[in-house]
C-alpha cells in the first residue's frame, strides 16, 4: 500500500505503482497528483482499517508530507509512533545516546537562540531544525564567526518552507558535536521479522567541511559490498530498541577515521525525498527498490550490478546556490548541463522559484572520470543560467 502527498511523484514510481496494480491511498493529494481513475485507488477509511487490524501491512510513502496524513488518521498507532520518533531528531538522539554516551546534543527553542550563551558551546557543532528536510536550516558552526552568521538566518522569516510543520518544524532546534567522517545515504528496510534489509547505499559528497548541501549523491557495487553489513548491524540494534517491522526508510550516517559508524538521522517510511535515491538505479539498471521493499525481496547485488560493476551512478541535486534570486532568472540550460557529463540518464526539471532547486540529473561515470562529479560540487551553476 501507498501513501502518495506532495511536491512530486516521478514518473518510475508512477510506473511501478501501475505494473504491479499497488493499491493507493485515495487521499485528496493522491487524487490531484495522479489524476488516474484507473489505479488501484483504496479508500482512507479502509486503509487505516487495515494498517490497525494487519500489523504486517507494508506501507510506502513517497513524501514526508504523507506523515501528516498518518498522525492525523493513525495518531495512536504503532507505525505512526515509531515515524514520529526518527522524525524528530532530537528524539533521535535520545533513543540511541545508550550506545554513544559521549555524543554531545541538546535542544533548543527558536527563540532562544539568539540568546544562547557562547561559553555554553563548544565548537565545531551542527544546529538544525528538531523536524527537517532537504538540508533546510542546517549550519556546520565551527567558530564565533560561524555562529553569528548563522544567528543572522535562524529566524522565522528565513525558514519559511514548502513542507508542512510535521516535514519542517522551525520552532525547536538540536544541537549537536559535529560528526567528523564520510557521509553516507542509505535506503533499506526492515522486514517482518525486523532483520535489515540494505536497498542501496550512496556517498554524500561535500565540496568543504562547512558544506551542508545536498549537491551529489553516488552509488556502485563497491560502495554497497563495502559497507552494507557493518551498516545493517548497526541499523538493527535501532530496529530492535523501536521494534521496527515492515519499515521503510532513508538513513544517512558517517564514518569517521577510526570506521565508527556514528547515524545522523533516520527518515521514515520512505527512501530518498523527490523519488532520487530509489529511482536511480532504476533508471540506470532496472534495479527497483519499490518492489523490493512490497514483495519483502533481498537484492543479489552480483546480479544488481551485472555488466556495471565498475561504474558510479549519481544524483546530482541542483540547488541555487548561484547568489541569484529565481525572480532574476529567467531560464536554466539543462541540455549544456548534460553536456558536461559522460552519460546522463535523466534530466528532471523543477520550477526554482518554487522549489529552490532547478532539478536533478542523474549520471553514469566511468572509472578515471569521476572529475566531472567534483567539478559539478563545486559548480555555481552560472554557467547554465539566463537573467534578466
Amino acid at each position: 500500500m501507498i501513501l502518495i502527498d506532495y511536491p512530486y511523484v516521478s514518473e518510475f514510481l508512477l510506473n511501478t505503482i501501475k505494473k504491479n496494480n499497488y493499491e493507493i491511498v485515495s487521499t485528496k493529494s493522491a487524487r490531484e497528483l495522479l489524476k488516474d481513475e484507473s489505479l488501484a485507488w483504496i479508500s482512507e477509511e479502509k486503509a487505516v482499517k487495515r494498517v490497525k487490524e494487519q500489523a504486517d501491512t507494508a506501507l510506502y510513502s513517497n513524501s514526508e508530507n504523507a506523515l501528516g496524513w498518518l498522525a492525523q488518521h493513525l495518531g495512536d498507532s504503532t507505525l505512526s509512533k515509531q515515524a514520529q520518533l526518527f522524525k524528530d531528531k532530537a528524539r533521535f538522539r535520545e533513543l540511541i545516546k545508550e550506545s554513544y554516551p559521549d555524543f554531545q546534543f541538546k535542544t533548543v527553542l527558536l527563540e532562544e537562540i539568539q540568546y544562547l550563551d557562547e561559553g555554553e558551546l563548544t565548537f565545531p557543532f551542527v544546529i538544525k531544525p528538531s523536524v527537517g528536510f532537504f538540508s533546510i536550516g542546517v549550519h556546520v558552526v565551527k567558530n564565533q564567526a560561524d555562529w553569528h552568521h548563522a544567528k543572522k538566518e535562524l529566524n522565522y522569516e528565513n525558514l519559511k518552507s514548502i513542507y508542512p510543520p510535521e516535514v519542517l518544524n522551525t520552532s525547536s532546534f538540536i544541537i549537536e558535536e559535529y560528526i567528523q567522517g564520510e557521509e553516507y545515504a542509505i535506503d533499506c528496510y526492515f522486514d517482518k521479522d525486523g532483520e535489515v534489509v540494505i536497498l542501496n547505499i550512496l556517498h554524500h559528497k561535500f565540496s568543504s567541511g562547512s558544506d551542508t548541501s545536498d549537491r551529489v549523491y553516488s552509488t556502485s557495487k563497491e560502495i554497497v559490498l563495502k559497507f552494507k553489513s557493518n551498516f545493517a548491524e548497526k541499523l538493527h540494534s535501532i530496529g530492535l530498541k523501536s521494534g521496527l517491522r515492515n519499515f521503510p526508510a532513508h538513513v544517512e550516517v558517517r564514518v569517521d577515521s577510526k570506521g565508527r559508524i556514528i547515524p545522523i538521522e533516520i527518515n521514515p517510511l520512505r527512501f530518498g525525498g523527490w523519488c532520487t535515491t530509489a529511482d536511480l538505479l532504476g533508471v540506470a539498471i532496472g534495479y527497483n527498490p519499490y518492489e523490493y521493499f512490497l514483495r519483502n525481496l533481498k537484492p543479489d547485488w552480483e546480479q544488481v550490478f551485472e555488466g556495471k560493476e565498475e561504474q558510479l551512478f549519481s544524483i546530482i541535486v541542483l540547488n541555487n546556490n548561484s547568489g541569484l534570486a529565481p525572480a532574476k532568472i529567467d531560464d536554466f540550460d539543462y541540455e549544456l548541463l548534460s553536456a558536461d557529463f559522460e552519460n546522463t540518464l535523466l534530466i528532471r526539471k523543477m520550477d526554482v522559484g518554487k522549489y529552490s532547486i532547478f532539478g536533478f540529473l542523474f549520471v553514469e561515470t566511468s572509472p578515471g572520470n569521476e572529475a566531472e562529479l567534483s567539478k559539478i560540487l563545486l559548480a555555481d551553476l552560472k554557467k547554465y543560467i539566463t537573467t534578466s
